[in-house]
C-alpha cells in the first residue's frame, strides 16, 4: 500500500470516527430536547385543565348525590365511575361546568381549629395574679374542682355549671384567671376570641363551633376559653342583614354544645366580655353560664399585690415609696394590666439613662406616660367614632 493510500484510508477512518461521535452527540441531545417538550407540552396540558371545585356531598337521591358547593347552594348531580365509596360528609372533586364527581379525596376538616392558641399547660398560675383572691376561689370552686374531684358533687347529687363568664373593664385579669385555672388542673387551654367565629359564608361558623367542641373532647380534659363572647352573643334582632343571621346561627351552635355536654364531663368553657349588658338572654340562663364572676378594678390592697408580683424581679432603688406609688395608681383608676405598663416602662427609663436599678422618679414619670397614652387613644376613637 502508497504511502498515499494509507493516508487517505487514515483520513477516511478519522472522518467516520468524527461523524461517529457527532451522531452520538446529536442524538443525545435529540433525546433530551424530545424529553423537554414532552415534559414542556405535560406542563402545557396542566395549565390548560381547568381546576376541579372542592364539594362536599350532602346527601344520596337514588343514583345521584345532592353536594354542596363552598358558597353554601347546592345541586344535584352524578358520580363517575373514578368516584367510589361514597357517603354523605364526604369531601369530593367535582367539574365546575356540569358539577359531576370525579373522585373522593382524604376527609379535611373544614377549618384547622388548631391554628387558635393551644396551650397543653399555660404557664400562668394563680400566684402571677394579685387582687383577684375572691374571684380566683370562686373560679377553682366552679372550674378546678369538678374536673379534680367529680366524686364528691356526686356524693352530694348536685351539678356544678357548665360555663363560667368573667365580666369587667379590659385588663383586669379574665384571661390570666382563665389560664391559671388551666395550668391548676393540668387541662389543656384552648383561647379564641368571638369575631373569630364570626365566618363569611353560610354554616362555617356553625362547623366551626362543632370542631372546636370535637377537639376540646380529643385533648380533654380540657378548657375553652371564648374572648369577647359579646362579638357572638350579643341579643338578637328580629330583622337583620345576612351577616347578622349566620351569627345568629353560629351562636345557635354555641348554644346547641353546650346544652350537649355533661356538667360532670373533662371540658369545661369560660368565656369573657367587657360588655356583659348586650348579652343575649339565653346565654346567661341557668345551665349554660350560669356562673357570673365580675373581675373589678384592683382596690389599694389588689394594686399593691398586683405591683409586687411584677416588681418581684426587677431591681429596685431602696429609696422607693411603694405606699405613694400605690396611691397615685389608685387615684388614676389603672387596670392590672395598665400597672404591668408602669413597672416595664419605668424599667424602661432606667435603661435609657444607663442606669443598673430602677429609682421612685421612673414609676411616677412612667404613671404619666401611661395616662397620656390612654387620654390619647381615647381622644383618637373620640375623632373616629364620636
Amino acid at each position: 500500500m502508497t504511502a498515499d493510500n494509507k493516508k487517505a484510508e487514515e483520513s477516511s477512518e478519522n472522518v467516520i470516527y468524527e461523524y461517529t461521535v457527532h451522531t452520538s452527540e446529536l442524538e443525545e441531545e435529540n433525546q433530551l430536547l424530545r424529553q423537554s417538550v414532552a415534559q414542556l407540552r405535560a406542563e402545557l396540558d396542566r395549565y390548560r385543565t381547568p381546576p376541579l371545585m372542592v364539594c362536599e356531598l350532602s346527601e344520596q337521591i337514588e343514583e345521584g348525590w345532592v353536594i354542596k358547593i363552598p358558597n353554601g347552594n347546592k345541586f344535584f348531580t352524578t358520580a363517575t365511575k373514578e368516584a367510589k365509596d361514597l357517603r354523605t360528609g364526604d369531601t369530593v372533586l367535582c367539574e365546575q361546568k356540569n358539577l359531576s364527581i370525579v373522585q373522593k379525596i382524604a376527609q379535611d376538616k373544614k377549618f384547622n381549629v388548631e391554628q387558635f392558641s393551644i396551650i397543653s399547660k399555660p404557664s400562668v398560675s394563680f400566684a402571677d395574679i394579685g387582687g383577684l383572691d375572691e374571684q380566683i376561689n370562686e373560679i377553682k370552686e366552679v372550674v378546678e374542682l369538678p374536673l379534680k374531684k367529680p366524686e364528691l358533687f356526686r356524693e352530694l347529687g348536685i351539678q356544678p355549671p357548665k360555663g363560667v363568664l368573667l365580666y369587667g373593664e379590659p385588663g383586669t385579669g379574665k384571661t390570666l384567671l382563665a389560664k391559671a385555672v388551666a395550668n391548676s388542673s393540668d387541662a389543656c387551654f384552648i383561647e379564641i376570641t368571638g369575631s373569630e367565629l364570626v365566618q363569611k359564608f353560610i354554616g362555617e361558623g356553625a362547623k366551626m363551633i362543632k370542631e372546636i367542641f370535637q377537639l376540646a373532647r380529643e385533648r380533654a380534659p380540657s378548657i375553652i376559653f371564648i374572648d369577647e363572647i359579646d362579638a357572638l352573643a350579643s341579643k338578637r334582632i328580629e330583622i337583620g342583614t345576612s351577616g347578622e343571621r349566620e351569627v345568629q346561627r353560629t351562636f345557635m351552635q354555641l348554644l346547641a354544645e353546650l346544652d350537649g355536654f355533661k356538667p360532670l364531663g373533662d371540658i369545661k368553657l369560660i368565656a369573657a366580655t367587657n360588655r356583659k349588658d348586650i348579652l343575649d338572654p339565653a346565654i346567661v340562663r341557668p345551665g349554660r353560664f350560669d356562673r357570673l364572676i365580675h373581675i373589678p378594678i384592683p382596690d389599694e390592697d389588689g394594686i399593691k399585690g398586683i405591683f409586687d408580683i411584677h416588681t418581684k424581679s426587677m431591681k429596685l432603688s431602696s429609696k422607693i415609696n411603694t405606699s405613694a406609688i400605690v396611691s397615685r395608681i389608685q387615684e388614676e383608676g389603672f387596670t392590672g394590666a395598665e400597672i404591668r405598663a408602669v413597672c416595664t416602662e419605668a424599667g424602661y427609663l432606667a435603661i435609657r439613662e444607663d442606669r443598673t436599678k430602677i429609682e421612685q422618679k421612673d414609676f411616677e414619670e412612667a404613671i404619666t406616660k401611661v395616662l397620656r397614652s390612654e387620654k390619647e387613644e381615647g381622644a383618637d376613637y373620640l375623632r373616629m367614632f364620636g
